[in-house]
């Protein structure tokens, strides 16, 4: 399986609780291995590791634009 990385920044005004939802949402689909909001001082990035075989990153962004629809994926 390969693995690949992907930022999403999210509103900065995103509550903790919609913040860890997001995560559980987000790690309870195939293909994604894990999903966490970095620390201080960049919270509002979410970094997604998932497998590109099963699923596609804008599929990601597209599961995250339902609780945050002005989320947007950064490049690395």
């Amino acid at each position: 399986m390969n693995m690949a990385d992907m930022i999403i920044h999210v509103h900065p005004e995103l509550g903790m609780q919609e913040r860890n939802k997001l995560e559980r949402q987000l790690e309870g689909h195939i293909g994604i291995d894990c999903a966490e909001f970095s620390h201080r001082p960049h919270s509002h990035e979410l970094m997604v590791k998932y497998d590109p075989e099963a699923l596609q990153g804008m599929e990601i962004l597209q599961m995250v634009r339902r609780l945050d629809p002005v989320a947007s994926r950064i490049g690395l």
